[in-house]
Formats: structure tokens, sequence, C-alpha cells
């Protein structure tokens, strides 16, 4: 990438607010928690190409949080997967920029997602692929905190254990609200790394948006204990626009009038130059 990866998020942040307010659909507050962790994976981890989106050698990436659509798709624009004017699109009628993750006619979406908890078993096959291949790509597969409470999550990651993954990333958006409430509140997740290690991961507990040390997280990880690594991120939901941090209601609701505006300034303001 030729710009630095905090300079790549404000731009995703700042598409993502507009395609929301434009599109009146949801999920704002689930698309800025996660914008720092996948600035860093496309603009400083990720092997891609997005003239060749299909390269066997492809770093591959699932968002199984597919609520949080926008940011993937902005992020994809802004490395060359398809033009920047096709976000305007976003969730009007006929699109296929749809409100969750949809994968048909936008290259660079590997799978399609959005019910919660098989973004995760389908990236374990594609890491079982690519070691049964003697490939060298590398899978990251993001997961919501709130999705954790699905079972198909946890078979997954026993079977990626046994299989001794080490080719496998996942990266959980730790922002502590899900749905309705907070994570506490709803399905409790603590002690939440000693869960992951006692399925036979390693882990790596970070601040979700500290570029430096999510870098040193997926780096530090390659081939380090045979083991598949969980990247536990701890974020803030809604995170860059003040009067959306850690409020329940940005899960649902899209920015309108003055409250565009002010968030437009905020994350103008708080712009990496």
């Amino acid at each position: 990438m030729s710009i630095t990866s905090k300079k790549l998020a404000t731009k995703i942040r700042m598409h993502s607010l507009e395609m929301i307010k434009n599109g009146k659909s949801s999920h704002i507050g689930s698309n800025l928690s996660m914008t720092d962790l996948i600035a860093v994976l496309y603009g400083e981890i990720m092997n891609f190409d997005s003239s060749d989106p299909k390269s066997k050698n492809r770093d591959r990436f699932i968002v199984s949080k597919g609520h949080a659509a926008a940011s993937l798709y902005a992020v994809l624009a802004e490395c060359g997967f398809f033009k920047l004017s096709k976000l305007k699109t976003f969730y009007q009628d006929g699109t296929n920029l749809c409100g969750h993750v949809n994968s048909k006619g936008n290259p660079g979406v590997e799978f399609s997602t959005g019910s919660l908890g098989h973004g995760l078993p389908v990236a374990v096959g594609m890491a079982k692929a690519g070691k049964l291949k003697k490939r060298k790509y590398r899978v990251f597969c993001l997961l919501s905190d709130g999705e954790c409470d699905e079972g198909s999550n946890w078979e997954a990651i026993l079977f990626a254990a046994h299989h001794k993954l080490d080719n496998l990333t996942v990266i959980v958006d730790y922002n502590k609200i899900q749905s309705l409430s907070t994570v506490e509140k709803t399905l409790a997740l603590e002690p939440f790394v000693d869960k992951w290690l006692s399925f036979g991961w390693d882990v790596s507990e970070v601040d979700g948006h500290d570029h430096v040390k999510l870098k040193n997280a997926f780096n530090d990880s390659i081939n380090k204990n045979k083991k598949p690594l969980c990247v536990l991120a701890h974020t803030t939901k809604g995170k860059g626009v003040s009067f959306m941090e850690n409020s329940v209601l940005w899960h649902y609701r899209h920015p309108q009038g003055d409250e565009y505006q002010k968030a437009q300034d905020e994350l103008k303001k708080n712009k990496e130059v």
C-alpha cells in the first residue's frame, strides 16, 4: 500500500459513515470497532493482488461478523479490487454491495456471511486445504465477541488445534457490546483467554486500535508453536466518533442530519496526516 495503515483506517471510517448514512442501514458501531484491525491486515500484513483476486497463493480473509460489511467493502475499494464509486451503491436497490457481506460480483470477498458462526468453519477449511496442497498462504478470520456464543465456532476451534493449523489466525473484535446489551450481561465470555488456550491455541491479547501492536501480533505468530493463533483485540464500539463509542444504540441506528455532520467532523479532525 502507498499509504500508512492509519491513513487507510481513516479512509475506511469516512467511507463507512457515508455509506451507512446514504443507505439508511445499520451497524456503524460494529464497522468502526473493526476498522483498525482490517486496516493493519490490508495495509501491512496480507499478501494479495487486487488485479488477480483469485490468485492461488493469496492470503484469505473472511469477515464472519457479516453485518459489518461496509468497512470490508471500503477497504477492498481502497485497495483497488473495485472502483471507489461503487461504494455509493451500498444498500441500494439492485446492488450487490449488500448490508451483509456478499461475495457475488464483489472481487476480494472470499465468502458471503451474515448468519453468525459460519465464517470460522469455512476459514478452517481453507487453512486445512492450504496445508494439504502445501501452499504458503495464510487465512485470517474476523469474529465478533457476541458471535463467540455460537457452538459451531468452538467445533471449528477444536478442529483447527487438532490439525495444527498454524496458517490460521482468528481476530476477535472484542468491543464488549452485542445485540441489545453488553457481552457480560448477555452471555459472559470471561475468562476468554483461558478458553482459547485450553482449546490448544496461541493467544495474543492486544489493544485493537494500536497499529504497531496489531502488526507485531500478526507477524510474531508465523510458525511460532505449530498452533493456530487468536488475536484477542480489545476494541471500542463506534471507535472514532465520541457520541457513538460504547453505545448499543449505534448497533442499529444510522447517522442522520447533524449527527452525520458531527461524526464526519470528528473523523476529519482526527485524520492522520
